[in-house]
């Protein structure tokens, strides 16, 4: 039987990479340093996805830009201190890796810089497995289209034989504006009422479930 798609693309932070947390504290370490008001974990948690400039701006509305650059600087520093502990959520290897087995062309848009993704790819031990890949210092940030159309564009896909997997409604309002298929995940940064008001074409609760969906409907 013909795949329904031929080319899948993850989000990386709470949806391969149990990374959440990390990103609330850092933001919120940021905060504290510089002595402005903390965002609420899930003020925090809302902005995970998006470029951390993006993510920054509508945090902090109204601060200078050199503030600005300071949060951001503050946050990588805080975020660094952590990314040796950050790691796959239990699954996500067999993932990527079964699905690479299977001939399906896979790809990454991530609201992480390339320097952090090329980190996150190393430790993780996952980037042969990626055809290609976007950061949010590359392209327009999500929910912009430009991602999803820039990797179409470099893999000869598409938009109906696109997918696209994320734990945020910054991805799948990103795949809803490219006109691509969505998959939501529960168990990362967004809640599950969240994500349906974007109509994908499943949410699922755990890495598990995304395997055993992808199994039967891919």
């Amino acid at each position: 039987m013909r795949k329904k798609f031929d080319l899948i693309v993850f989000d990386w932070d709470g949806t391969l990479v149990d990374s959440a947390n990390a990103i609330v504290f850092s933001i919120q370490g940021a905060a504290r340093d510089l002595g402005v008001t903390e965002p609420s974990n899930e003020e925090a948690r809302y902005v995970i996805g998006l470029g951390l400039s993006e993510a920054i701006e509508h945090l902090f509305p109204g601060l200078t830009s050199q503030n600005l650059f300071l949060l951001s600087e503050r946050y990588r520093h805080h975020y660094l201190t952590q990314d040796k502990k950050i790691s796959l959520y239990k699954g996500a290897s067999e993932i990527i890796r079964a699905l690479h087995a299977e001939n399906f062309l896979l790809a990454v848009a991530t609201g992480k810089s390339r320097a952090g993704l090329n980190r996150a790819f190393k430790s993780s031990g996952l980037g042969s497995f990626f055809h290609a890949s976007r950061c949010a210092d590359e392209t327009f940030s999500k929910p912009h289209p430009a991602m999803l159309l820039e990797l179409m564009s470099q893999l000869g896909v598409e938009a109906n034989r696109t997918l696209m997997i994320g734990d945020t409604t910054h991805d799948l309002q990103m795949a809803t504006n490219a006109c691509v298929s969505g998959v939501g995940v529960t168990y990362g940064a967004h809640p599950k009422e969240n994500l349906e008001t974007l109509a994908p074409l499943t949410c699922v609760e755990s890495v598990t479930k995304l395997h055993l969906w992808l199994n039967t409907n891919i």
